[in-house]
């Protein structure tokens, strides 16, 4: 677990907030916390990781094996003779792609 302020903060709010029943708010605060410790409020479009299929703990092979595999199934090259609108969706799918992999190599060298 690496965050846990979020649970302290939940708990210490929801005690002082909640003043009817300070255990109910404590509890309840708690849970929100732990909602945003773990990130159950951001988006998944926003997470380039997620949009490779990984988690952000993913070594730079694991996200370059990832890419190549995921490029290599939604390249347009791979459905040039198909229906145009099938070649747009390979289009914007590895436009997808290819932005969460320079995205999570900006990170990288941060």
């Amino acid at each position: 677990m690496k965050r846990w302020y979020g649970k302290l903060l939940g708990l210490l709010a929801g005690a002082a907030l909640f003043r009817v029943n300070p255990l109910v708010g404590a509890l309840i605060g708690l849970l929100v916390g732990h909602a945003f410790d773990t990130d159950w409020f951001k988006l998944r479009r926003d997470n380039p990781f997620a949009q490779l299929g990984l988690t952000s703990e993913a070594s730079d092979a694991e996200v370059e094996q990832a890419y190549r595999r995921l490029i290599a199934q939604y390249h347009p090259d791979r459905v040039a003779g198909a229906a145009p609108e099938l070649r747009a969706q390979a289009e914007t799918k590895a436009r997808q792609i290819n932005g969460a992999y320079d995205r999570i190599k900006a990170l990288r060298k941060r």
